[in-house]
């Protein structure tokens, strides 16, 4: 395994405790609280004093335009932002009642609790089908056999629709599966190791048609177990997909980005409170 997969391989530990009083560990819920946060690269602001609540078991889209700090806001929900250096935040970040930045918080748990699909597939190229989606629960394997794994992998690849497709290649590299499929394997890899959340940058964008369609089917499926957000750039897929939006926007030139509102999808599409987000979503800003 190369040093950039192992990096990329969802880390799977034990979550600690924010603090030795709290019996809630990061694992353990599904609503993520966002308040007051801003987001820094060095001493530049890219997106400040954002305030919102991700319901438990649902899809909530961050839409808005290019450079308006939605996937900042996203990759600072399970520590990634930070990976950054001089990247680092403001505010804070809950799951379930518990900081995730809280300072006896392993980020490596966060992350395990928190899953995430970039907007590029991206199947480790060395490795199978199989071992792509057992990649972080082979981090505890503890001497496991390959085969103990055999049910996770079949469950996972049926979660995402993909078992009919590849359950006679499973040992055939995941890079050679089609761009959708690999986008689904990847999906398949996040939620194999049973997140509470996944988060999702873009997933459809490099994808044809048929493929987003079943991306955004799958989407409606996994929220049935899963807390999810997506940043997505299409108006219409955040419409399809999501329960609430959060609209983020720019101010101005040089400006940090900001959240301009927070809605259920229906009303925010049909009747937005601001006159910003109505032009965001009609096109006549971009």
């Amino acid at each position: 395994m190369t040093e950039t997969e192992r990096e990329q391989m969802p880390a799977v530990v034990q979550p600690p405790r924010s603090d030795a009083s709290e019996s809630a560990p990061v694992t353990g819920g599904t609503r993520v609280e966002i308040e007051n946060l801003t987001a820094y690269y060095g001493s530049r602001a890219a997106v400040t004093d954002v305030s919102l609540t991700v319901l438990p078991r649902t899809v909530t889209a961050f839409i808005g335009p290019s450079g308006c700090g939605k996937s900042t806001v996203l990759r600072a929900i399970n520590r990634m932002h930070e990976e950054i250096p001089g990247a680092r935040i403001e505010g804070r970040i809950t799951i379930d009642g518990v900081d995730v930045y809280g300072r006896d918080v392993d980020p490596t748990s966060v992350r395990r609790a928190v899953g995430m699909v970039f907007q590029k597939a991206n199947p480790f190229p060395t490795m199978s089908i199989y071992d792509n989606v057992i990649a972080g629960l082979k981090l505890v394997s503890n001497g496991r056999r390959r085969g103990g794994y055999d049910e996770i992998v079949e469950k996972a690849l049926r979660r995402t629709n993909l078992w009919d497709e590849v359950k006679d290649r499973l040992n055939k590299a995941g890079s050679a599966l089609s761009g959708g499929q690999q986008q689904r394997l990847c999906i398949a890899r996040a939620i194999a190791v049973e997140p509470e959340v996944v988060l999702m940058d873009e997933p459809c964008s490099a994808l044809d048609p048929i493929s987003t369609l079943a991306i955004e089917d799958l989407i409606g499926d996994l929220k049935k177990q899963y807390t999810i957000v997506i940043v997505t750039h299409n108006m219409q897929q955040a419409s399809r997909v999501s329960d609430m939006t959060a609209f983020f926007s720019l101010p101005g030139p040089g400006l940090p980005g900001t959240l301009i509102e927070v809605d259920d999808t229906t009303t925010m599409f049909q009747t937005p409170s601001r006159k910003a987000t109505e032009d965001y979503i009609t096109g006549r800003v971009g």
